[in-house]
């Protein structure tokens, strides 16, 4: 009656829209899963301002700084890992907003000891420069950010409503 090719399609086709049907259940399982569980920030504040400096007619400053996070509430099923990152926001009249990622971090979920920041006196990775010498007493906020990397589906990002904010000096240091 049927043949051969006729059930095998009729089998492809059942595996596919089973496949499509779980497919839209994962991605439906994760939304409005980062405004539900973000982070918790407990500390991120500027420890010391080790230089501000001209460097080849930018301003460049180097400082260390104090983070105490919680990111296990940001893992779930479909995250394979974290890319947390420190930034750093200020204005200047050539620019009216500048963000300078400071320090980053990867943070796997097969790695759950790492899920909780402690960094004391953690030091930039990157320095704080400003494209040209305007940096000098200038208001600078720390903010924490994220972004996820799911196993499958989209990527996002969200970032600590929790900021510290510290002013640089006038004179270079």
């Amino acid at each position: 009656m049927h043949t051969v090719w006729i059930r095998l399609n009729g089998v492809v086709m059942f595996g596919l829209t089973a496949l499509l049907g779980f497919s839209i259940l994962a991605a439906l399982s994760t939304l409005g899963h980062d405004k539900r569980h973000q982070p918790a920030v407990t500390k991120l504040q500027l420890n010391t301002l080790k230089s501000l400096k001209s460097h080849g007619g930018v301003d460049r400053a180097l400082l260390s700084f104090d983070l105490h996070a919680d990111l296990r509430p940001a893992f779930h099923w479909n995250i394979k890992q974290l890319f947390v990152y420190v930034v750093a926001t200020y204005k200047t009249k050539t620019n009216p907003l500048n963000e300078v990622v400071l320090w980053d971090k990867i943070v796997e979920a097969i790695h759950p000891e790492d899920m909780i920041l402690k960094e004391d006196n953690c030091f930039v990775k990157y320095a704080l420069v400003d494209q040209v010498a305007e940096l000098r007493g200038k208001e600078v906020e720390l903010k924490l950010m994220w972004d996820h990397m799911p196993l499958t589906g989209a990527l996002y990002m969200g970032g600590s409503d929790q900021t510290s904010t510290f002013k640089l000096p006038n004179e270079y240091k």
